[in-house]
Formats: C-alpha cells, structure tokens, sequence
C-alpha cells in the first residue's frame, strides 16, 4: 500500500488477484456454455484472460491499470484487445455479448448495478464477496435488489470461493455468481420503473403478514385481488417481502396494472 510496496498503487485500486487454478478453470467452463463474444472485466494480470482465449471467441478485456494493461496486451493473443479503463465508465461494444470478471470488492455494489442496467450482455460470470454472490441469488430470501431485476435476469450462486484463491489475500470469501438475461422477462421493459417502484414499497413496507404490507403498499389494487394473488401463489401468512418469487411479483404487478 505504501512506496515499499512491489506494486504501488494496486491496492489502491482494491484489487484482489486471482491465483487459484481450478477457479479459473470452473469460470472459464461456465463461460464456454455461452455464445458470443467476451467482455473480461478488471482483467489485472490476465488470469482469467489468457484462459478465457482457448476459446477462440472475441475477447476484450478491460483493466484500469495502464502499466498492467500494457503487461497483459504484450502477453495476450493480437486477436485479443485490451483496454485501459474503469469499467464504470466504459461504454459496452454493441450487440450481445459475455461479461466475465473478478470484480473488485470494494466496488461490487456499483459494478453490479452498472451491469444490470446495461442492455446488451446475455449471460454474466462474475466473481464477488462470497455474501454478495449468496444475496445477490436470493439463498436464504430475495433483497430488493435482486427482486427489481429478477423478471429480467436469473442469479445463481454457483459455489464458493476461498480467500486463499486471492493475491493479497482478501478478508472475506469470494463466491460466483451467474446472471442470465432471461429470453422472455416476466414483466415488460417499459414496465421495469413501475415494477421497481412496486417491490421498493413492499419492502419498504410496515405492518405485518403479507396482506397488509402489499395492501399498504398498493392501496390501488382492492384487498380482494391480493387476498387472491394471496391463494394462487400459496403465499404464507408469515411469509416477509424476502420469500416472494420472480413470478409472484410479476404476478402482482400484472394485478396492480389492472
């Protein structure tokens, strides 16, 4: 972190290499049943770049690092480009395309929401803070971040990855996660700020049991239609904002439109 360091200015830049071989191998393997091509994100020194070109698709990577930037695009492939950038603010090759990456941590939140609104990419492969990959999948319940993007995207968490698998070693466990837009949203893009809109005031909502926070939350639907949505979808009366389904509230937004 400080002069003495081998590296100045990469911690810095947070970020937490990745040495482990057979995590490499298992985010290469999940990127090899996509189609189309990849766009790496935060490729540091290119463990998961030079990998990910056995693939023989088109490959950018992105990395913020300009002297690592300048190592990698020396060692990489010519067919493979590599650009000096902050992913949050690259724009995205148009046409559809495969995101892969090994996300810094201190800057999961923010990338993760840059991807989501992003148009263009069909299936993501992202290595994140083991409790992010876990929420982000809704294991153990939804949070509202999940449920807003859910009609448009499937997370899975697809295992975990141990601090040990980092250089310098991170503090947290890492996990991968895997988002897949879906082919037909449940719920229609130009819904998606009403739909949002919906799922922030359930969640944010008071009262207790399902009836009351969703009759609270959308006094336009009348208590009947929900106590219906209620007994279609067997939802608990115990049941918390967290243990609705994608297709429970694509369901409800569907009542709520009337």
């Amino acid at each position: 972190m400080h002069s003495h360091h081998a590296h100045p200015g990469r911690h810095e830049l947070g970020q937490n290499f990745l040495v482990d071989r057979s995590t490499i191998d298992a985010m290469t393997g999940l990127v090899a049943r996509t189609r189309g091509p990849i766009l790496e994100i935060g490729a540091g020194d290119g463990a998961l770049t030079l990998p990910l070109q056995r693939l023989g698709r088109g490959l950018t990577a992105v990395e913020i690092d300009g002297r690592r930037a300048g190592r990698l695009r020396r060692r990489a492939h010519r067919s493979t480009t590599v650009v000096t950038a902050d992913f949050l603010r690259y724009r995205a090759p148009a046409g559809p395309h495969v995101l892969v990456g090994n996300l810094p941590f201190h800057e999961t939140t923010a990338m993760l929401r840059r991807i989501l609104r992003s148009p263009e990419w069909t299936d993501a492969v992202l290595l994140v803070q083991w409790e992010v990959a876990r929420r982000r999948a809704a294991v153990g319940g939804a949070t509202l971040m999940t449920a807003q993007w859910w009609p448009w995207y499937e997370f899975r968490l697809v295992g975990r990855v141990p601090a040990a698998a980092f250089r310098p070693r991170p503090n947290v466990d890492g996990g991968v996660l895997t988002m897949a837009r879906r082919d037909r949203p449940l719920v229609a893009d130009r819904d998606r700020a009403g739909y949002q809109d919906l799922v922030a005031r359930v969640f944010n909502g008071r009262g207790r049991g399902p009836a009351r926070i969703v009759g609270h939350a959308v006094p336009e639907v009348p208590r009947r239609r929900i106590d219906d949505w209620l007994r279609a979808h067997r939802i608990a009366p115990s049941a918390l904002p967290k243990n609705i389904t994608a297709e429970q509230w694509a369901d409800l937004h569907t009542l709520r439109r009337g």
